[in-house]
């Protein structure tokens, strides 16, 4: 049945089995308040204020230690922090919202500092990212060459993303989404600028998305394809990575097999470079299941995309930052809290919870 123009955003949405209060996605965004890289009491509060949303997609969560890249950032490899995350999908719950893990290995980005001791930076190959790392101990530093991935340590990532899944379904969480964008390890395997492996890894298109897909099938397999989306951003230059000449071939070909392997979502970054329309286009006829996009969107332009059928749910980030009720406030056009920025990423509750509701 269709719907009456202008009120697609917020009528409910079904993907599979998990039922959605509208097409209001709450896009990933780092936040690093997890001391000790768990989750903890005021994580439960953030998230379970902006449980309005459709769906939450958490910040990005390491699933092993050699994931931890940034200061602060939450893990899902131990008993105590599948515990913190009880905290939060209870919370979310409470308030019927649906909640996705995002499981987020950053790969190259990061720092030593940042990891637990005899954790390693791993990459597919020994490209340095050209940028530095926050680090509470010594402040911004330098990311150092990362080890190149041996066939052992391919597996062993592969089935720490498997167990982290399991373990974020036992902490009550509706799914989890693979972050294979903005240029964490996922992504480095797709890109030749990263991945410069001459084995099944690399070396061709259908090579350097054999990993990703190899991922997102174990996983799957694991926990069920409605509980599993991936997150891409095709011409991503974020992070130190780099355009290259046949991305859109590359990545509708990994859409396509993504979309065999019955996955709940895929989910895509717009991203500025002058290719990222078609690309997207040709992913929405490639990929079978919900399609999300994310990046720029404002009422107008998130009713207009779904409307015109480009997407199926609509992410938004930096809104929901100091607005918790932004929902509400889309609905009825009022205006939105500004964020402070300068306390983004600091520990505490400032900048974090407490923005004022409407009401």
């Amino acid at each position: 049945m269709s719907t009456p123009s202008g009120t697609v955003l917020f009528q409910p949405y079904a993907m599979g089995n998990i039922h959605m209060k509208n097409h209001v996605v709450m896009a990933p965004m780092t936040r690093s308040r997890a001391l000790g890289n768990v989750p903890n009491d005021l994580m439960a509060q953030y998230y379970g204020e902006r449980a309005s949303a459709g769906l939450i997609v958490t910040e990005g969560t390491a699933p092993t230690p050699d994931a931890l890249g940034y200061a602060r950032i939450p893990g899902i490899f131990s008993a105590a922090q599948v515990e913190g995350w009880k905290k939060v999908s209870h919370a979310v719950h409470a308030g019927n919202g649906r909640i996705f893990m995002q499981l987020m290995h950053t790969g190259r980005i990061g720092h030593p500092l940042n990891q637990p001791q005899g954790a390693r930076l791993l990459a597919p190959s020994a490209v340095r990212a050209v940028a530095q790392m926050h680090t509470d101990q010594e402040g911004s530093l330098d990311m150092p060459e990362p080890s190149p991935m041996t066939a052992s340590d391919i597996e062993s990532v592969r089935a720490g993303f498997v167990t982290a899944a399991k373990n974020a379904v036992e902490a009550g969480l509706d799914g989890i989404e693979l972050h294979g964008a903005n240029g964490y390890l996922l992504e480095q395997f797709l890109s030749p600028h990263t991945n410069r492996r001459t084995d099944g890894y690399g070396g061709s298109p259908d090579a350097r998305n054999r990993f990703l897909i190899e991922v997102a099938r174990e996983v799957r397999d694991a926990i069920g394809a409605g509980k599993v989306g991936v997150r891409i951003s095709p011409h991503n230059t974020f992070n130190d990575m780099v355009a290259f000449d046949d991305s859109h071939n590359q990545y509708v070909a990994l859409g396509r097999a993504l979309s065999d392997l019955g996955i709940a979502y895929l989910h895509v970054v717009r991203t500025p470079d002058a290719r990222a329309a078609e690309t997207i286009a040709a992913l929405r006829t490639a990929f079978k299941s919900t399609l999300i996009l994310n990046a720029g969107f404002e009422l107008e332009s998130a009713e207009a995309a779904l409307e015109a059928g480009d997407a199926d749910l609509v992410a938004f980030g930096r809104p929901f930052l100091a607005n918790p009720d932004l929902v509400a406030r889309l609905e009825k056009r009022a205006p939105l809290n500004p964020p402070d920025f300068t306390k983004l990423y600091t520990p505490g509750p400032e900048g974090y919870v407490g923005y004022p509701n409407l009401s």
